[in-house]
């Protein structure tokens, strides 16, 4: 006997929207600066002010307010004094490699050689283009200063635009659960790194591929995520979680077809630039792997302690196996847990241990996590205590820079302040995991789901049979737990079932 049916993802979809301030308690509280949690005879349904339109104008807004926390670099602190810019935590790389990469002089990024220490430009190609298409939209003429504005304001405009793409994407991956995306679109972290660099563009091509793929359609999500790996190396992690959990669904078709989509779209992009001009275009892969330890990474922190540098292709060496043995562990995982893993629960695991093992963390970085967390665990405290320490580090770093560039009288945070900040960012990383973990191994503690959903972002997957499981749990004809008031929660069904 089966306890789901063919038509239990239309059922849920016609049923009323989650509402966070009936059940988080901080978002209870939260609620009150807006008059409170909606009451039950409220008039729902009659605005034209949509969840998804809210969390759109939401998210828009916060990326203004971030803006406006980088006015004072972009009226001085980015042209005047070496530690300005970090004294005042509004650094950017738009503006400096505006010059520093070609763009100001017309230059096309992978053809022509750039003078200075970078030869060509260091990023993927979508990203290159992406900035290529900023620089079409920069007038030349003038001062170089105010070119540099006007470049990184054009770049803010594109990417305010892929901020609103993420906040819908996001809203509208988990049907019933669109208020989840506030936390996207409230996060700290984003309002303080949204113009840092380029990763917002990468970002929200891989919420687009996630909202496709919780559609049921593989291909429009195997293209996207091809996109999003030619603009960003780390979209691609999230085909691992998704091949392991098609495995135990007995979904392989879907799977070669999302496969078949990525790598189809990532030649599209890169291939002609492969073909034409192959120094520049490899240059974002021997610039990943002879790039020393750097900022952010667990690596410093033993190469500042100890007082002696790490050699970099042991530590490449070493990066590569501990990141293949945690992707190894989520594959365990996802293969024994009593019911089958949540797309979102793997996708942010995956990309969290790419970020706590590789030797660069840049601030902007948090910026791959926020949907993910968002879907993966709709819990606002385990989000804000994970956002504070990642506001700390975004602090600390540029504390720590002021201090290494000040001279002979330094002010700022010391190299052991900024261990602690980086402390606190693989603890918060480290936190959001272990609670994601739990409620892997006790799905009667997923928020997801308590009102017994499946896997609301797994499109084929949601309620799918598990035809290939290990180990006594995945084993069981049902895992039916209790909740929190003593009902069971029931999803999902396994061959056991049948």
């Amino acid at each position: 006997m089966t306890s789901v049916h063919e038509d239990r993802p239309a059922q849920k979809t016609a049923e009323s929207v989650v509402r966070p301030t009936q059940q988080d308690e901080i978002a209870a509280t939260g609620s009150e600066l807006i008059g409170g949690p909606i009451g039950r005879w409220a008039r729902t349904g009659a605005s034209r002010l949509t969840p998804v339109r809210v969390i759109a104008l939401v998210a828009i807004g916060m990326f203004a307010l971030g803006m406006v926390q980088k006015m004072p670099c972009y009226d001085w602190a980015w042209f005047q004094g070496a530690t300005s810019q970090y004294n005042h935590a509004c650094y950017s790389d738009i503006p400096h490699l505006y010059v520093g990469r070609g763009f100001a002089d017309d230059l096309v990024p992978y053809f022509d050689r750039i003078n200075g220490d970078m030869p060509y430009l260091e990023y993927p190609v979508l990203t290159g283009l992406f900035m290529e298409v900023a620089s079409w939209l920069t007038p030349h003429g003038g001062a170089m200063q105010h070119r540099e504005q006007v470049y990184w304001m054009v770049n803010a405009g594109m990417l305010m635009i892929c901020t609103a793409v993420m906040a819908v994407c996001a809203a509208r991956t988990h049907r019933r659960r669109p208020w989840d995306a506030l936390l996207v679109a409230l996060a700290p972290a984003f309002a303080l790194t949204a113009t840092i660099n380029w990763d917002l563009f990468a970002v929200a091509l891989t919420a687009a591929a996630l909202l496709m793929w919780s559609r049921g359609r593989a291909l429009a999500f195997g293209i996207l995520i091809g996109l999003a790996t030619a603009a960003k190396l780390y979209p691609v992690l999230i085909l691992g979680p998704l091949i392991v959990l098609c495995w135990r669904a007995g979904k392989l078709r879907e799977c070669r077809v999302a496969v078949f989509g990525a790598a189809a779209s990532w030649l599209v992009v890169n291939l002609p630039v492969m073909l034409l001009a192959p120094e520049g275009w490899k240059k974002f892969y021997t610039f990943s792997q002879e790039r020393n330890v750097d900022f952010g990474s667990f690596w410093l922190i033993i190469t500042q302690r100890t007082g002696k540098p790490l050699d970099i292709g042991h530590v490449n060496t070493w990066a590569m196996l501990l990141v293949v043995l945690l992707c190894g562990g989520v594959a365990v995982l996802t293969l024994t847990a009593p019911r089958r893993p949540r797309f979102a629960q793997l996708a942010f695991l995956v990309v969290a241990a790419f970020i706590l093992t590789n030797k660069v963390y840049s601030p902007q970085y948090v910026l791959w996590l926020i949907p993910l967390a968002a879907l993966a665990r709709p819990r606002w405290r385990d989000f804000l205590i994970w956002q504070a320490c990642e506001v700390m580090y975004f602090l600390g770093i540029w504390m720590y820079l002021a201090y290494t560039m000040s001279g002979d009288k330094p002010k700022g945070l010391p190299p052991e302040g900024y261990q602690f900040a980086i402390a606190l960012h693989l603890l918060g990383t480290l936190y959001i995991c272990a609670v994601i973990v739990r409620d892997i191994l006790m799905p009667e503690r997923d928020v997801v789901r308590k009102d017994g959903s499946d896997d609301p972002s797994g499109g084929v997957l949601d309620g799918a049979r598990d035809v290939f499981v290990l180990g006594p749990a995945a084993r069981s004809a049902r895992y039916a737990a209790r909740d929190h008031e003593g009902a069971h929660v029931e999803w999902g069904s396994s061959a056991a079932d049948e």
